[in-house]
This record gives structure tokens, C-alpha cells and sequence, in this order.
């Protein structure tokens, strides 16, 4: 497994003080290094059994980090969320495969692990329902809903971001967006790849041929994380995934990890449908911002090859989510429905609020220079 945190020996971490604690000393980066140590230890969970005291500054991370993230509490809430939102990308991550160390995923099954991706899980995703209106969701007409959503995200009018993206965004600022993006962009579709075991049926076709589509046919060159490649390529960037996971903000990874969560709990899958649905409507929007800093910048083909074929092919996507996937299962679950629209909002907020953060990093990069 790839790290780009250095890791530290279980026996030169010092227990923090409960005087640091007071005084908001709390070192969530030695945490997580202790984190990535008991991540690929032999036997995790009898050894966990054994001796706990070889967790316990870590399991103290977590017990400060989640009041201040989601209950209120004091102390640094960027860092608490970006601390416990990278603990949580470890653990899912060893779902996929990377064709890497097969010791790698000694600990994958680890009872351990799930215990904390659960206690970090059950809080977070109680805030972050906490944004929506979950009750009048329950009220609409789902199917309307649907397509009023759908008709009005397709197009929307450009924000303050957007323009800034457009007009204003440098060069570097352009590559600092590629690093942030190529995160999710390099592994893009994997989580879809969950969720389509079982029986075949017409919903279940149109995600498999999402699923090929993104996946290229089975074709390597033609796989839309490929193009992705070719964009850092061009700017002599890293290609490897993960190579600029220190630079992700703590909104992109929430992201990934709500996505993992959802495709891993099949009662969720009506929410993850509703916000695949918002996501391939959506990204051809996002993406013309994107392409217009490019032209702006004189950029060549290779820079822009990603957001030039998702452009192209993802309003077609909408549409099959819409019409071939959601609607129709809004009429296969009808009492339940309303989920779609959950899924749907609670992507686009979660979606949103990324959005800003990277406009922030990128605004932040561009002031040190």
C-alpha cells in the first residue's frame, strides 16, 4: 500500500499529556503515521488484543477529533475532519485492488479496522444528514423531483467560482487542480464496480454499461482514467494514484468515503443510485469551467483530454441514470423512494462543498507563489 505519511515505530510514540490536551496540542499527523504502522502489522487484531496500549494514542485521536468535527466541540476542525476522513480512506481503500504488496491487505477482514471505520462512520454521516431536510424528502413526488432536479443541475448559472476558475486561475493553479482531482480520477468508477453483483435486470444493465463505458470496453487506452493520465503526462506530473493525496482537502475525501460506505451497504443503494444520477449530471457543467481555463491558459489537447471526454459523454449518462435507472426504480421501491432524492441532494451538497474547497486550495497555492 502506497503511503505518503512517513510511518513511525509503535515504541517512539509518546502517549500525549493530558496538559497537550488542554492546550489543543493534539498531533493528529502522528496519529494517523501510528495508524499506518498498525495498518500493516501481522495478526492486527489478536496483537490489538494483546497489548491495546499499542493503539492507544491513536484511539485518543479519534476520541478528540470526532466532537470537534461533528459534535461542536473546540479545537481545529479542519484538521479533525481531514484527520478522521484520511483514517477513513485507509480502511476503504483496501477494498480495491492496487496490483501492489499482497502483505498489503493482511488486515483487510481486520475486526479491528471495521470497529473504527464504524465509530468514525455512525457520527459523521448522522452531521451530515444534519444539512438536509430529510423529513420533507419524504413528502415529494419522487419521480418530479427527479426530473426537476436533473433539468435544472444540467445547466446551472456560474457561481463565483466558476468564474474565478474560468477568468482568473493560473497555470499553477491549473496543475494544482489536476493533483487534487487525479485522487479519485486515477481509480474513477470503482466504487460502481461494487454494486453490480447479484441478479441481472434492466437497471442492473444500464449500470453495467456505465461500467463498461467508464472502464473503456476493457481497453486500457481507452479507460477514462487513462485520459486522466495523459493530462498529467502533459504537465510532467505524477501518474501514480495516491501520488498527491496530501494535497486533498478534507470535503474531496468525504466524497470517496460516503461513495465506499453507500456501494458497501446495499440497503443505501437507492441513495448511492440518486447520487450517481446527480454526479454524471453534473460533471459535463463542472468540467466546460475546467476546459475554458485551458483554452484561456493556451493549453494543448493532452491538458484538457479528461474533461473534453466526460463533456462529451456524461450528459448521455444523465440521461440513462435518469431515465433507465432512477425513475424505474422509484417504481420498483415506491415506499422507499424518496431515498433516490436524499441521495441526489446530499450528493449535490456534498459535491458543492468540495467544489469550494478546491477552489480554496487552489486560491491559497496560487497567494504563496
Amino acid at each position: 500500500m502506497q503511503s505518503n505519511v512517513v510511518s513511525l515505530p509503535l515504541t517512539n510514540f509518546k502517549v500525549n499529556s493530558k496538559a497537550e490536551l488542554r492546550t489543543e496540542v493534539f498531533k493528529y499527523d502522528e496519529a494517523e503515521q501510528q495508524f499506518i504502522v498498525l495498518l500493516e502489522l501481522e495478526d492486527l487484531d489478536k496483537k490489538i488484543a494483546a497489548q491495546p496500549e499499542i493503539a492507544v494514542n491513536f484511539e485518543s485521536a479519534i476520541a478528540r477529533a470526532i466532537p470537534v468535527a461533528y459534535e461542536g466541540g473546540s479545537g481545529d476542525r479542519n484538521a479533525a475532519h481531514l484527520f478522521l476522513q484520511r483514517v477513513l480512506y485507509r480502511i476503504n481503500r483496501l477494498k480495491l485492488f492496487w496490483y501492489d504488496d499482497l502483505r498489503h491487505y493482511t488486515n483487510e477482514r481486520s475486526y479491528y479496522l471495521q470497529k473504527i471505520r464504524d465509530r468514525i462512520e455512525e457520527v459523521w454521516q448522522q452531521w451530515e444528514l444534519s444539512h438536509l431536510g430529510v423529513e420533507s424528502l419524504q413528502k415529494l413526488d419522487v419521480k418530479q423531483a427527479l426530473i426537476e432536479r436533473a433539468k435544472s443541475d444540467l445547466d446551472p448559472p456560474l457561481t463565483q467560482d466558476s468564474h474565478y476558475i474560468r477568468e482568473e486561475m493560473t497555470e499553477a493553479g491549473y496543475r494544482h487542480l489536476l493533483a487534487i482531482a487525479s485522487l479519485d480520477g486515477l481509480v474513477e468508477a470503482s466504487q460502481l464496480s461494487r454494486t453490480l453483483g447479484g441478479v441481472s435486470n434492466e437497471v442492473h444493465s444500464v449500470l453495467t454499461r456505465l461500467l463498461l463505458e467508464e472502464y473503456g470496453g476493457g481497453r486500457l487506452a481507452r479507460k477514462h482514467s487513462s485520459h486522466f493520465i495523459t493530462m498529467l503526462a502533459e504537465f510532467k506530473m505524477q501518474t501514480e494514484p495516491e501520488a498527491y493525496f496530501d494535497l486533498v482537502p478534507w470535503e474531496i475525501l468525504a466524497l470517496i468515503n460516503h461513495s465506499f460506505l453507500l456501494t458497501e451497504r446495499k440497503r443505501c443503494f437507492l441513495r448511492y443510485i440518486g447520487g450517481l444520477l446527480y454526479a454524471e449530471l453534473s460533471v459535463p457543467a463542472a468540467f466546460k469551467n475546467y476546459r475554458a481555463a485551458a483554452d484561456r491558459l493556451g493549453l494543448q489537447a493532452n491538458a484538457t483530454a479528461y474533461w473534453d471526454l466526460h463533456i462529451k459523454v456524461d450528459e448521455l449518462h444523465g440521461r440513462w441514470m435518469l431515465d433507465d435507472a432512477a425513475l424505474p426504480l422509484a417504481d420498483m421501491y415506491a415506499s422507499s423512494a424518496w431515498e433516490l432524492v436524499l441521495g441526489y441532494d446530499q450528493g449535490k451538497f456534498m459535491g458543492d462543498r468540495a467544489g469550494v474547497a478546491v477552489v480554496r486550495s487552489i486560491r491559497a497555492l496560487e497567494a504563496s507563489l
